[in-house]
């Protein structure tokens, strides 16, 4: 590490795709971009979700105990930033938009690539965010062509240059 490098041009370099993560708990629903999602377990099928507990949607989440992972693909910027900009306390995130609920309920963008249906096993403290550990329970592809967006290529879309350190 040389000492121009910033924690957020380091961290820029990992390998994040972009999901648009959706939730429904009684009539309410929401959704939020994230990109910090991985899978974790191959039996049972695992991936884990970190998400700021301060978030609009993280009410429903909880309380719902499961969500919806539309993930994106390259060229679809806009539709990050509509999810990734905006808050759910004033608006209904997905009005506007082509979706379909999932098996389980939560909302699926219809022109995501691919999709993945969730159900939150355990939930655990993780700095400033919760991680939630989640049983794939289905998903499909919808797109066959289309490469995954990667995180790098939104820039600063979320504002997460200012919360870094300066400095490790």
């Amino acid at each position: 590490m040389t000492q121009n490098d910033s924690p957020l041009s380091l961290l820029r370099r990992l390998s994040n795709g972009l999901y648009v993560v959706g939730v429904a708990h009684g009539i309410k629903r929401g959704g939020f971009t994230a990109a910090w999602i991985t899978q974790v377990s191959f039996d049972p099928l695992l991936v884990a979700l970190s998400v700021n507990p301060g978030h609009a949607s993280f009410p429903l989440l909880t309380g719902a105990g499961a969500f919806a992972i539309s993930i994106l693909g390259q060229g679809q910027l806009e539709l990050a930033r509509h999810f990734g900009t905006q808050t759910g306390r004033s608006i209904d995130k997905f009005a506007t938009q082509r979706w379909q609920p999932a098996a389980g309920g939560a909302p699926v963008l219809s022109d995501a690539i691919a999709y993945l249906d969730c159900r939150i096993v355990a939930c655990h403290p993780a700095g400033d965010h919760e991680l939630m550990l989640s049983e794939v329970v289905g998903g499909a592809i919808l797109t066959e062509d289309v490469l995954p967006m990667n995180y790098a290529e939104t820039g600063n879309l979320d504002g997460s240059a200012a919360l870094y350190p300066p400095r490790f």
